[in-house]
């Protein structure tokens, strides 16, 4: 089968770590996999050093320069059938027309609806939309595209090995924190909606009785000053550390006691799913698709309401249950080995790229 992968994304987020992870996982296969992508952007530079075969476009007039070059490459080489990782993919696909030449295969990561015909219809001329939740296959319905269009692919990561003591030491001491310390932790983009306002305000009912916890967010975004002034304000000190974009995000799973996670509407959550496949035990609000893989008591803990108080008092029960923290974290793990990692993303978006391409066959 040879795929040709288009992701446009200029940073390094979710989204671009699952591409990455696709793209190698079908090379591991015996698949032929090239990725177009915007020049000099993470993705670019990661997949070619995995070894892609990486297309560059200009950043300036992206989309445009992009429409061309699917284009040419759909002309110049013989693609099975076209995989679009993100909204300005799939737009460039559809100005270059290559659903006329080839079947289109489209993630879609976000749970908002689609408005307007002209959003309609760029998705309408997919051979087949992966949704990664059944969350975001419930916006896409919505939206009033046909079920058949529609298959749900969820995304998966990673399955690390156990840190080692000494990993786990070093990983520590990078952030200046002590070994009887507890440290939770949060990984995303600072943005509203991902919660971390929710979090820091949490951390002081924390502390007040367990003064040796603290909080490390890894991760920047247009919200940093506010919440590196509202951690001022809550007269937390030191207790959270701003780490900032980490290169390598393993330095951090290694390093905390337990993960939180208060995104207030998460179409999925790779973070999440990453702490869990660290072993570490889990604290989230139950939003958007994270109840589709976190139990409470189960594989995590989950907190029915955005709240400050509830996300408090689950942190404390992990904090003063060391038992029930082990049980999760070990339970957390388990789950995603089950079925949510890379290996099952990958097989899972193989069984559709064969079902499109069955389909185009003529009988």
């Amino acid at each position: 089968m040879r795929v040709l992968y288009v992701d446009l994304e200029r940073e390094w987020r979710g989204g671009q770590s699952q591409a990455l992870l696709t793209l190698c996982g079908l090379r591991e296969r015996g698949h032929e996999v090239e990725l177009l992508a915007a020049r000099d952007s993470p993705l670019a530079n990661r997949a070619s050093e995995a070894g892609i075969t990486v297309h560059r476009v200009a950043r300036l007039g992206l989309r445009a320069w992009a429409a061309l070059e699917i284009r040419r490459l759909i002309r110049m080489k013989h693609f099975d059938l076209v995989h679009l990782n993100e909204p300005h993919a799939l737009t460039s696909a559809w100005l270059a027309q290559a659903h006329k030449k080839l079947p289109l295969v489209v993630s879609r990561r976000v749970a908002y609806s689609l408005k307007g015909q002209l959003a309609r219809a760029r998705y309408l001329a997919a051979k087949r939309i992966l949704a990664i939740s059944r969350f975001v296959q419930k916006s896409i319905l919505d939206s009033g595209l046909p079920p058949e269009m529609v298959d749900i692919v969820y995304e998966g990561v990673e399955l690390p090995p156990p840190p080692a003591a000494e990993m786990r030491r070093d990983a520590r001491q990078r952030y200046g924190v002590a070994s009887e310390e507890v440290l939770f932790g949060c990984v995303g983009y600072f943005l509203p909606e991902k919660g971390h306002e929710l979090v820091v305000r949490s951390l002081r009912s924390v502390r007040a009785e367990f003064p040796r916890v603290r909080l490390l967010l890894a991760g920047d975004g247009p919200c940093r000053s506010r919440l590196e002034a509202l951690a001022r304000e809550q007269a937390l000190g030191d207790a959270v550390i701003f780490a900032g974009f980490i290169e390598d995000i393993s330095q951090v799973y290694a390093a905390l006691d337990a993960f939180v996670f208060p995104s207030l509407a998460e179409p999925l959550g790779t973070s999440l799913l990453a702490a869990m496949a660290w072993g570490l035990p889990v604290v989230a609000v139950a939003s958007g698709g994270v109840p589709e893989y976190v139990e409470n008591d189960q594989t995590g803990s989950l907190v029915a309401q955005p709240e400050a108080s509830l996300l408090s008092a689950a942190m404390l029960r992990l904090v003063s249950d060391l038992e029930l923290a082990k049980r999760l974290g070990t339970e957390a793990r388990a789950a995603i080995q089950r079925r949510l990692t890379s290996d099952h993303m990958v097989e899972n978006t193989i069984r559709v790229y064969e079902e499109v391409l069955k389909e185009r066959r003529p009988a």
